[in-house]
């Protein structure tokens, strides 16, 4: 089975249609591979893919940053 940061990769690929930054701590707002319009489907395919919930409160650009802190946030929840 693909490790953590394999499976959220490819979510964030999927999910921009964009190529995701090497670097596990870059932005991936500010590189442009997600916005404000995205986070949303990136939050339903996290969720359906790792069987967590994000709560309303939770829901913030910070948590999903880069590669690293979506990693930090699903270790935190499972």
């Amino acid at each position: 089975m693909l490790d953590t940061r394999a499976r959220v990769r490819g979510l964030v690929e999927k999910v921009a249609e964009k190529a995701v930054p090497e670097d596990p701590e870059e932005s991936l707002f500010e590189s442009g591979v997600l916005d404000s319009f995205k986070l949303p489907d990136l939050v339903s395919a996290l969720e359906q893919e790792f069987s967590i919930h994000v709560s309303d409160a939770d829901l913030r650009p910070r948590n999903f940053e880069s590669l690293a802190r979506i990693e930090e946030y699903l270790a935190a929840r499972s």
